[in-house]
């Protein structure tokens, strides 16, 4: 019988083993060819699957950005408060920083390489980022579409700062004071809502006895 195939996890195999290929030699060095060759595929089979480098690596992003989320929240299956998730996630990225370094080198060659604003309309990009952040929101259980704006952004700066310059900065030294930060912040502002929404009953029962 001939042998059964998985298309879409061999897919995924094949995209997980580029990763390491990207970041040795950049999106705009490396060819198909290339590809193939440290896959130990032929070029046919690697076209069978994706079409051009450009669609290859969309996937790749995709692919790697859903596997993150995906450790992140057994990861995070044991934190039980906001500044406990926030310090589980800045502990994973510290403990794959080598990894997550590599993305950023991927992504930065890969922007270097579009035109000058072609790659911020790339709708695979738009969709993963938005994907991204609904998750980060329900991972850390967020509301506020800022506040998880102000965590991914912070990541990003931090992974940029450990590389300038690594002596500096911790990431479990932020994630602490960032979950602490946090939490203050949305307790002060439940406070405020309570007591806005009982000075507005107030008003509304003084008016019903007035009249």
């Amino acid at each position: 019988m001939p042998k059964v195939v998985d298309h879409d996890q061999y897919r995924k195999e094949l995209l997980n083993q580029c990763f390491d290929m990207f970041a040795e030699k950049g999106y705009s060095a490396i060819t198909m060819r290339q590809i193939a060759q440290g896959l130990g595929v032929s070029t046919g089979t690697l076209y069978h699957y994706f079409p051009n480098k450009e669609a290859l690596f969309e996937q790749l992003v995709e692919e790697w950005t859903q596997q993150d989320l995906l450790r992140v929240s057994t990861e995070l299956k044991r934190a039980l408060s906001l500044a406990e998730r926030i310090e589980v996630t800045f502990q994973y990225i510290a403990d794959h920083e080598d990894y997550f370094m590599k993305q950023v080198f991927i992504l930065n060659d890969f922007y270097q390489q579009q035109e000058r604003g072609k790659a911020r309309h790339h709708e695979i990009f738009k969709l993963v980022c938005e994907r991204s952040r609904q998750q980060v929101a329900d991972l850390l259980q967020l509301k506020d579409p800022n506040i998880v704006t102000l965590v991914l952004s912070l990541i990003d700066g931090l992974i940029l700062g450990r590389l300038y310059n690594e002596e500096v900065i911790s990431f479990a030294e932020q994630g602490a004071l960032l979950g602490k930060m946090l939490t203050a912040y949305l307790e002060k502002s439940l406070e405020n809502h309570s007591s806005e929404t009982f000075s507005s009953e107030t008003l509304r029962y003084r008016d019903k006895v007035a009249l």
